[in-house]
């Protein structure tokens, strides 16, 4: 539902994880809110320890917080490093929405994932779906944990009146995005496979999977103008999707990245390797309703993703 607007304007704003992909988009988005805008370098305060959570809480009364923190990684680094993954995201959900309850935040907003949905969830995914179906086992940790700290959110508005809210961003790419070889997202390791396979002049180059599954991708700065929207606009227990209503397979996706690059050789898919969820597409009725869309193609969003990994490969060599 729509609530009074907060208003961000002269208010301390912490954004937990700066330094990620959808924080650094936020941070970017927050400039034109002329608010005071917070960070915690890691080496400065792991949120993983509640101790220095809670004295950074104290010492600087953040009074809005974005919660982009997370460890976070593709279908590979989910199903291989799962302990990591469970503890280390419940461990930053307890520790920051509790911070932000003794200290007096007046609003929090919770960055989840569409992961949280169903294996064979009804597609689009509306909201409503959460805690209906099995997970999809290769990320289920990762699901569970952002599911709990959904459940906190909730739980610390419902008994203390908290404004703290959830939102749940579909598949994500663009600036400052993760490109390791192994432990990426789909999006930037196939940017980062295509360039290199164009730089060496490999003939074909394969994807993971059938090719089959269809993905929903939404531009980093789309989801945090989205974010800054609902921060501003937005006031209940329910979750908000955040995407951008449409999918493509992730053959599509291949050939559009593909040409993005510039890579000319031939496609193949492995389909030894695993697909994950057949498809991930969400309801964004309730989003639209709220009177926000998408802003950014796919096609465009990926030219510039490509951009960003050009320059950030210039700046490593």
């Amino acid at each position: 539902m729509l609530g009074a607007e907060y208003r961000l304007a002269g208010k301390k704003v912490y954004v937990a994880g700066h330094r990620g992909m959808v924080g650094g988009a936020i941070v970017r988005r927050l400039a034109r809110e002329n608010c005071i805008v917070q960070t915690s370098a890691r080496g400065e305060v792991d949120l993983r320890n509640q101790a220095q959570v809670d004295r950074w809480f104290e010492a600087n009364r953040p009074q809005a917080v974005f919660l982009a923190a997370a460890k976070v990684g593709g279908i590979h680094a989910n199903n291989v490093m799962r302990a990591e993954f469970i503890y280390d995201n419940l461990a930053i959900a307890l520790n920051v929405i509790h911070a932000a309850h003794q200290f007096g935040t007046e609003k929090l907003m919770f960055l989840g994932s569409t992961c949280i949905y169903p294996k064979l969830a009804h597609q689009p995914m509306d909201e409503g779906q959460m805690l209906q179906g099995p997970l999809e086992p290769t990320n289920e940790p990762y699901a569970i944990a952002k599911i709990a700290g959904i459940k906190l959110a909730e739980s610390y508005r419902r008994q203390y009146g908290r404004d703290f809210i959830s939102v749940m961003p579909t598949n994500l790419y663009g600036l400052g995005d993760n490109y390791h070889p192994e432990n990426s997202h789909v999006v930037p390791a196939l940017i980062r496979r295509f360039h290199e396979a164009k730089v060496s002049g490999a003939p074909s180059m394969a994807v993971w999977g059938s090719g089959t599954p269809r993905r929903e991708f939404l531009y980093s700065e789309d989801l945090a103008d989205a974010c800054v929207h609902l921060m501003k606009s937005y006031s209940d227990d329910g979750l908000v999707n955040i995407g951008v209503g449409r999918d493509v397979t992730i053959r599509e996706l291949a050939e559009l990245i593909a040409a993005t690059v510039g890579y000319t050789g031939a496609i193949t898919f492995d389909a030894s390797k695993p697909d994950g969820t057949p498809r991930k597409l969400v309801d964004v009725t309730r989003l639209t309703g709220l009177g926000w869309k998408a802003s950014t193609s796919l096609a465009d969003g990926l030219r510039q993703a490509y951009a960003d990994f050009l320059s950030e490969s210039r700046r490593a060599a």
